[in-house]
């Protein structure tokens, strides 16, 4: 009866011995300089919150951190190159609506919840839909019933044919029953909200930062907030579900990935990282200055998050007609 005893005194040992050393990668992580890739120039916002959070993982990890700026094909080839980099942590990415967007108007292959390991939904940049104070209406609903009763009375301007401002008006014409007009900008926003302010369009969706000042004047009037939280920029004004529209998200997110096969406790540990960053006053304090609102998730979450959003706009292109 001893033999057992010691065999099994023996083999407790061992797993006691292999547990203790098999997380060695994550609990000795990080070694060495993590890159953070951004597919867009510097000033951004994916930019802008990629750099606080360097600074917080620097001091988090006693490790430096950079940003690498590489721009291209609506942030797609920063992350494709990122989804084949080594799966050690090292190589992350800053991906936007973007990543989202771009596959799904392309039917592509490139499927960013499955080629890259989802981290944490950091932020998003809110869109706030708009009109010109000549537009009879004071709210949602009145609007909704001005579009449908003078369907040619109504311009939505966009930052372009497939851009976030454009599904944005798409998703609002899906989910009301309407067929408001799109008119494109080739020099994005810049063209487009003048053209809003002088009346020669009646709608947009744009930053709700950017708004702002120009809903404060009067000059023009706001309806909803285009994601399901009412944002820093304009607190008074409603989301969209709280205007009576309900599961209306059209903000435009930012979030941290890794390539896909990341050591899961790697992944955690950025997690939390990212999340104790949020956390911060001087992160917030400097979100909110750029009109980014903080959000924060679990890597579970974000995921369910990417895959919801895919399903979302690949469901508002195929009825718009939109879907190559």
């Amino acid at each position: 009866m001893k033999r057992p005893l010691r065999a099994a005194t023996l083999a407790a040992s061992l797993i006691a011995w292999a547990a203790t050393f098999a997380p060695a990668a994550a609990q000795t992580y990080p070694t060495t300089t993590i890159r953070i890739v951004v597919g867009f120039g510097p000033g951004s916002s994916a930019d802008i919150l990629a750099r606080l959070i360097a600074k917080h993982f620097e001091r988090q990890f006693s490790q430096p951190v950079i940003v690498e700026n590489r721009p291209g094909n609506s942030s797609m080839l920063a992350a494709e190159a990122v989804a084949r980099a080594p799966k050690d942590g090292y190589t992350l990415f800053m991906a936007t609506v973007a990543n989202t967007l771009n596959p799904a108007q392309n039917n592509a292959k490139f499927n960013l919840g499955a080629e890259l390991a989802p981290i944490a939904l950091l932020g998003v940049v809110p869109n706030m839909l708009v009109a010109h104070p000549s537009v009879p209406a004071e709210n949602l609903q009145q609007l909704i019933a001005l579009a449908k009763s003078k369907p040619d009375s109504l311009t939505f301007g966009t930052s372009g044919s497939g851009t976030a401002s454009h599904l944005a008006a798409e998703l609002f014409n899906t989910k009301a029953g309407t067929k408001v007009l799109a008119v494109h900008y080739q020099g994005g926003s810049n063209q487009a909200l003048p053209d809003l302010l002088a009346g020669r369009i009646t709608l947009m969706f744009n930053v709700a930062a950017t708004l702002a000042p120009h809903v404060s004047a009067g000059k023009l009037k706001a309806f909803a907030v285009a994601q399901p939280k009412r944002t820093g920029a304009m607190p008074d004004v409603p989301t969209m579900d709280e205007a009576g529209m309900s599961g209306f998200d059209a903000g435009i997110w930012i979030g941290l990935l890794a390539p896909a096969g990341t050591s899961s406790d790697i992944v955690n540990q950025l997690s939390v990282a990212a999340d104790a960053a949020l956390r911060t006053e001087a992160v917030t304090v400097a979100l909110k200055a750029q009109g980014i609102d903080a959000l924060g998730s679990s890597p579970k979450e974000f995921a369910d998050f990417i895959a919801a959003d895919i399903e979302k706009w690949v469901s508002v292109l195929i009825a718009t007609g939109l879907r190559k």
